[in-house]
């Protein structure tokens, strides 16, 4: 959690993804029903239609376990329509950083993995570094082995068409939802995102997070005031750790 939960009230958008807060979080909802009466848009997308969903200005339902490609399918609609905080993602992520060559992704699989062991050597994944051993950086984001383009070139595949194919969300709404969300991309706006056990007890819970996590990074919305990624718990120490997976101090993309 980068926010306190008063900060809510001073959100542009609210997305509630993996929790139910109205019933199992109320004190959320408190601060939600504030962010709404100064313009705020409430968005819930869940496999059942819950409190939550009709307190919710948009509803979206999602099949059970398909965050993955739903929030793909997000990212790759801020991607293809250049729809991130700019700014943001050249100074405060690795998005600009370059990857050594070597580097690739087919079919599921990344560089680096050996079957018969079933585990990767990751020395093909680390950053292309300078004679004073400091990464590499490409501010424009072009290079074909920045982070930002590996990054691009993943989501790729997460069409509207495909993302609506595997959740089973219509695709109006499913753009509705993208439009509304990644609006905040601009530095005058910003989204908090909640997600609670709905999100985390999943065998890729953690993957759920990350993909979260990755597109507020490309808003700009971690680490500013109001802009967070909310996990709804009781304790703090609990849940934070193992499902950001990530340090305070650096914020990688991927």
């Amino acid at each position: 959690m980068t926010n306190h939960w008063i900060d809510m009230q001073h959100a542009d958008v609210v997305m509630v993804m993996g929790s139910n807060c109205a019933e199992n979080h109320p004190l959320a909802i408190r601060w939600l029903q504030r962010a709404r009466e100064r313009g705020a848009t409430i968005i819930s997308v869940d496999p059942r239609y819950t409190r939550t969903s009709a307190f919710a200005d948009m509803y979206t339902k999602v099949r059970s376990g398909t965050d993955i490609a739903f929030v793909g399918g997000m990212i790759n609609y801020a991607l293809e329509n250049d729809r991130i905080h700019k700014e943001y993602v050249v100074e405060y992520t690795n998005a600009p950083m370059i990857i050594k060559e070597g580097f690739d992704f087919d079919d599921g699989i990344f560089s680096g993995y050996d079957p018969k062991n079933r585990a990767y050597d990751k020395s093909s994944w680390a950053y292309e570094l300078d004679n004073k051993g400091v990464p590499k950086r490409d501010k424009t984001l072009q290079h074909p082995r920045s982070v930002y383009q590996l990054l691009k070139k993943h989501y790729a595949r997460y069409t509207a068409d495909k993302a609506c194919r595997i959740t089973g969300t219509p695709k109006d709404e499913y753009l509705k939802v993208c439009d509304t969300f990644t609006s905040t991309f601009t530095p005058d706006k910003v989204a908090t995102w909640l997600y609670a056990m709905g999100t985390t007890q999943h065998t890729h819970g953690t993957q759920n997070i990350r993909s979260y996590v990755i597109l507020q990074l490309l808003m700009g919305n971690i680490g500013r005031a109001v802009a967070a990624s909310t996990p709804c718990v009781v304790n703090r120490t609990s849940r934070d750790p193992r499902t950001c997976v990530c340090c305070i101090t650096s914020f990688p993309v991927i």
